[in-house]
C-alpha cells in the first residue's frame, strides 16, 4: 500500500506507539489526524507537531465517536486510513472484591469495544475511498495470557479475532485490514510493568513502527515484529512451558 499522500486518522495519537505512527507518517507527506482524552497532551503534541490536526475524544465512548465521525469526515472527506491505537493496561489482583463492576471492564471498553466501534463508525466511508486501510494494534499478548493483567490480555485476544473475521468480511472491497501484533515497547504504557519483566527486552517505538511501515509498504496484513516471533512458535510447541514463564510475576501482584 502506497504510503504518501493519506489522511490517516490515529487514536491515541499523543504518546507511545501512536506519537510515533504519526511523527512518522506525517514525515512521509500524509495529513495526519490525531485523537485523545486528555486536551493538555493534545495540544502539547500540535506544539510538537505543527501540522498534525487533533480532536479530542475518547474511543470508550460511543456517543464520542459518532461526534468525532462528523467533525473528521466534515474537515477531511478524503480521510482514507484508520489507525485503532488507544489502549489501556493495567495489574488487575482478580481477588480484589473492591473493584467495581464498570472499572473491571473499563479495558474492554477502550481497547475492544473502542475499535469495533471505531471500525463500524467509519467503514461507510472507508468504502467509499479508492484505497483505503484499517491497522488495529493488538499484542504479543493476544497469543498467551498475561495474568498480571487479565482484562488487557484478553481484550487483545477479542481484538485480533475480530480484525481476522473483519479482514474475511472485507474482502470484496477496497480496505485493506492490517493487524500489527506488538510485542513490548518502551512506552507509557509498559512503565508500570518494568518491576514485572525485563526491560531491557523492550523494542524501541521508532523502530517497532518503522518495521510496521514497512510491512503495511509491502501489503504484509500482519506484521509480528521483535520478541512475538518468539512468543507465537512458544504458544504452538510449549504453551504450558510459556504460562509458566509468564505467570511468574503472580505471586508478587497477590502479596500487593
Amino acid at each position: 500500500m502506497d504510503l504518501n499522500n493519506n489522511t490517516i486518522l490515529i487514536t491515541g495519537g499523543t504518546s507511545g506507539i501512536g506519537l510515533e505512527f504519526t511523527k512518522q507518517l506525517l514525515a512521509l507527506g500524509n495529513t495526519v489526524i490525531i485523537t485523545g482524552r486528555n486536551q493538555e497532551k493534545l495540544d502539547e503534541t500540535k506544539k510538537l507537531l505543527p501540522k498534525i490536526y487533533t480532536f479530542q475524544s475518547d474511543v470508550s465512548d460511543p456517543k464520542a465517536i459518532t461526534e468525532l465521525y462528523k467533525k473528521v469526515i466534515t474537515q477531511f472527506p478524503n480521510l482514507n486510513m484508520l489507525i485503532n491505537n488507544a489502549g489501556e493496561m493495567r495489574k488487575i489482583n482478580l481477588n480484589n472484591l473492591n473493584i467495581g463492576l464498570e472499572d473491571i471492564t473499563r479495558e474492554i471498553d477502550i481497547n475492544l469495544s473502542g475499535p469495533i466501534r471505531m471500525v463500524q463508525q467509519f467503514l461507510p466511508h472507508l468504502k467509499t475511498q479508492k484505497t483505503s486501510a484499517i491497522i488495529n494494534v493488538t499484542s504479543g499478548l493476544a497469543l498467551v495470557p498475561f495474568p498480571i493483567s487479565p482484562i488487557y490480555g484478553a481484550t487483545k485476544s477479542g481484538l485480533r479475532s475480530y480484525t481476522k473475521s473483519l479482514r474475511v468480511q472485507l474482502k470484496n472491497t477496497s480496505i485493506k485490514i492490517f493487524e500489527l501484533v506488538a510485542p513490548a515497547v518502551k512506552t507509557p504504557l509498559n512503565d508500570k510493568f518494568t518491576d514485572d519483566v525485563d526491560n531491557k527486552t523492550f523494542m524501541n517505538p521508532d523502530k517497532l513502527v518503522s518495521i510496521t511501515l514497512k510491512g503495511i509498504a509491502k501489503n504484509q496484513l500482519e506484521i509480528s515484529p521483535g520478541s512475538v516471533k518468539a512468543i507465537k512458535i512458544l504458544s504452538r510447541l510449549a504453551p504450558a512451558f510459556l504460562l509458566k514463564q509468564i505467570s511468574k510475576p503472580v505471586d508478587k501482584l497477590l502479596k500487593s
